[in-house]
């Protein structure tokens, strides 16, 4: 099932259940796609499962930035709303690698690309980021990828 239709169902599901957290986050994801679909230049179809994905990371991201935002101005009320909106949202992302797997998946993609030293960053992270794309943080494939150039 396409994400856009899995979306509507859990929204229906959601009314249902009357769990208003769960139903602020799914209306959001569906809003996001609606918007690309429908913007300038947009393909008028259904979005390809890679632009879903990047769609979900970039709102996941979002929400992050903004707890860490209102963790730190003290503001629970606001931070348990996006943390109950990233744990929905995730539902739907593939399953984060951990920082050994990540390690070890880094590994092999320096070894398959040949960089030897930190002036081959960009090789490395432009082939992990696409293969890695929504299994591991941005963030997280930077740091690991910099440690492992430079040891």
């Amino acid at each position: 099932m396409a994400l856009k239709q899995q979306i509507d169902t859990d929204i229906k599901e959601a009314m249902k259940a009357k769990e208003q957290d769960r139903l602020r986050a799914l209306r959001a994801i569906k809003s996001l796609i609606l918007l690309e679909e429908t913007k300038d230049g947009a393909t008028g179809g259904d979005l390809k499962p890679e632009e879903e994905l990047k769609l979900l990371t970039k709102a996941v991201k979002q929400r992050k930035d903004s707890a860490d935002i209102y963790r730190t101005q003290g503001r629970d009320d606001l931070l348990q709303a996006e943390l109950a909106e990233i744990a929905v949202i995730e539902k739907y992302l593939p399953k984060q690698l951990s920082e050994e797997d990540l390690k070890t998946a880094l590994q092999a993609i320096i070894a398959r690309v040949g960089a030897t030293g930190p002036s081959d960053l960009g090789k490395v992270m432009g082939v992990a980021t696409k293969e890695l794309a929504g299994q591991a943080d941005g963030k997280a494939i930077s740091a690991t990828v910099k440690s492992l150039l430079t040891a």
